[in-house]
């Protein structure tokens, strides 16, 4: 037997849906300056200038960035030109072509992939990236202390 008393019924709940928005650059631009924000930009065309945004960054093959790059996640299809700053992860994929230094939490370079520069990557912010001391030997070299 169905209750169809009336009784205390929740409200629907309003779902928070941030909608993140994406910034092109379209294949047929070339744009020099820099680009700062909160959501993803995606590169098609030429850029030249630094990208600092909270969201994601995709260069796209055939794309060319030549600038500094800080952003939450990095997919490399195009060319770079330039470091990658405090990336939670970044991907290059075949065709990518990475000229600078990259600093992130995980790092995936697909087969065909051009790279040159410093990598760091895996390390916690609250670990040292400083170069440990080897002994000469390619060993790291322990602190000890000594007799007194």
């Amino acid at each position: 037997m169905a209750d169809f008393s009336p009784g205390q019924v929740a409200p629907p709940r309003a779902t928070a849906q941030v909608e993140t928005k994406e910034s092109l650059i379209a294949s047929d631009l070339t744009i020099e300056g820099k680009i700062e924000g909160s959501g993803h930009v995606r590169i098609a065309g030429k850029f030249k200038g630094d990208v600092n945004v909270q969201g994601n960054l995709r260069i796209e093959n055939g794309a060319r960035l030549n600038g500094g790059v800080k952003a939450k996640q990095v997919v490399v299809a195009g060319e770079l030109d330039g470091n990658i700053e405090s990336a939670s992860r970044v991907e290059l994929l075949d065709s990518a072509v990475l000229t600078g230094d990259v600093k992130a939490g995980s790092l995936t370079v697909a087969a065909g992939s051009k790279i040159r520069g410093h990598v760091e990557c895996g390390w916690d912010a609250s670990e040292s990236a400083a170069p440990r001391k080897t002994n000469g030997k390619g060993e790291t070299a322990e602190p000890r202390e000594l007799a007194s």
